[in-house]
């Protein structure tokens, strides 16, 4: 049964059927060659994995990211983050990984964090002179701070199989994904530096900050709204991704005015 299991995969792999689809061909195939099972157990397996409310999560929180995108939110974000870190030495890559980390704090997704933000800061930092190499990186990178900082889309799933807390493991992502925006941050300065890649703005005065800061403070608030939530006990974090995607809408749409 093991070797008819695997001829299978590799068969199925080999004319292009997408993986999932060719595990749950070969699976079947197989307990019903081998009488190993009743049919029926196939469907309520497959009925039985995605009925979970905590997963539900992820669809949503991906939606709140594709909201953020299109209603101005990462723009407004980028424009915060510019008046922080922007002058600096590497600035505009600095404010890619600023942004990042506000962007994931709300999506949970690294995918919708890199889109919506590389979108934006990329362009921005070919023009200033950034390596190709080194743009690519770096918003990959900052993207990837959605794998960690909460309410982060692997976290749930990994709660979810090993059967632990999805607030505990929010938690836990929290002083990671600080400490690996600082590490990037501290790249950023040194590889400018070494490369003469000097800020992108003059220094922003305070009221330039503030206005920024107002402009955007909507968007800096949601993860507030999210993750004081959930560890306050207000609502579960697939509760928190319908709000997410609520508040991203109602900002877009309504505030913002510039979802259609």
């Amino acid at each position: 049964m093991a070797l008819l299991l695997f001829l299978l995969l590799i068969s199925l792999f080999i004319i292009g059927v997408p993986i999932a689809l060719s595990l749950g061909l070969a699976s079947a195939i197989t307990i019903w060659h081998g009488d190993l099972s009743p049919l029926l157990i196939v469907p309520q397996q497959l009925i039985a994995s995605v009925n979970s409310f905590p997963l539900m999560a992820i669809p949503f929180f991906i939606l709140a990211g594709s909201l953020m995108q299109s209603g101005g939110i990462s723009r407004r974000l980028v424009d915060f983050s510019n008046t922080l870190v922007g002058s600096m030495t590497g600035g505009l890559a600095m404010v890619a990984i600023v942004t990042s980390l506000f962007f994931a704090a709300i999506s949970g997704s690294g995918a919708a964090t890199t889109a919506a933000i590389g979108a934006i800061m990329i362009p921005a930092m070919l023009a200033k002179g950034y390596p190709g190499g080194y743009t690519a990186a770096n918003q990959a990178a900052s993207g990837a701070l959605g794998v960690i900082i909460p309410p982060s889309i692997p976290l749930i799933l990994y709660a979810i199989a090993a059967n632990v807390s999805v607030g505990d493991m929010f938690i836990a992502g929290i002083l990671p994904g600080i400490l690996v925006t600082l590490t990037l941050l501290i790249f950023a300065y040194f590889f400018a530096k070494a490369n003469g890649l000097a800020g992108s703005i003059e220094k922003s005065s305070w009221m330039d900050v503030l206005r920024a800061g107002r402009k955007a403070i909507l968007a800096i608030l949601m993860p507030v709204i999210i993750l004081g939530g959930i560890y306050g006990g207000i609502f579960t974090p697939t509760e928190a991704a319908v709000i997410a995607v609520a508040y991203s809408f109602l900002i877009g749409f309504v505030i913002y005015r510039e979802i259609s």
